[in-house]
């Protein structure tokens, strides 16, 4: 039988924590009692004939309360980032199940719902057509969205096919293809993915998980249920 202890690190350290016996700890801060304890030893062994500055006294008392604000302000600062951070995580957590508006040239496509997305235009666009393909590159479909202006152009893909058949769910390469000023190109794409988790990040803040990877939720250009 091997004698390795295992890791206690991510998970297993929050178990392994919570079954060590707890000890007190030793509080060696300096109170304003213990302050003017000091204070009041000190002037007991002053010397009557050079009494203690009283400027100096008062700055000193200023000085610790001054000190003693600051410290409890960080506490209250830390509790309020504690807080939010909770917060934070409730909110996200609604996010779930949701769909995040993604630069992507892929579109997912449910049983029974219109897929929708949106085009990324700089500007004016003549002739512009959305193709669908398969995972096998085969195309299945186009949409004709004419003359559009620049900006975010909406579109909407129903799913079925020239008989009127739902195409089976899943995930199916979609380009958006026009002609501006005289040359035709193609264009940016942006589709809703399901948001199948979150996590809470630090730094980074909201972080949502699709299937095509995490995105920062500042990132997200639109939520849609």
């Amino acid at each position: 039988m091997s004698n390795d202890v295992q890791s206690t690190s991510g998970l297993g350290s929050l178990y392994w924590n919570g079954n060590q016996p707890k000890t007190e700890e030793k509080n060696d801060e300096l109170t304003q009692a213990d302050f003017f304890s000091l204070l009041t030893q000190q002037l007991s062994y002053q010397d009557p004939s050079k009494p203690a500055d009283n400027d100096q006294m008062i700055a000193q008392m200023t000085s610790f309360t001054m000190a003693e604000g600051i410290s409890k302000l960080n506490e209250n600062f830390e509790s309020l980032a504690a807080s939010m951070t909770s917060n934070s995580a409730l909110q996200a957590s609604t996010l779930v199940g949701k769909k995040a508006l993604l630069e992507s040239d892929s579109i997912e496509l449910n049983s029974g719902e219109v897929s929708k997305g949106t085009v990324l235009a700089p500007e004016a666009v003549d002739n512009l057509t959305l193709t669908i393909k398969d995972s096998s590159g085969q195309i299945i479909d186009t949409v004709d969205l004419g003359a559009q202006s620049a900006g975010a152009i909406r579109f909407e893909w129903d799913g079925l096919d020239a008989d009127g058949q739902p195409f089976p769910p899943g995930e199916y390469q979609i380009v958006a293809e026009g002609s501006i000023n005289g040359e035709y190109s193609a264009l940016s794409l942006a589709t809703f993915k399901n948001i199948e988790s979150v996590n809470i990040n630090g730094a980074n803040g909201i972080i949502v998980n699709t299937k095509e990877g995490a995105v920062r939720l500042s990132e997200v250009a639109e939520i849609s249920v």
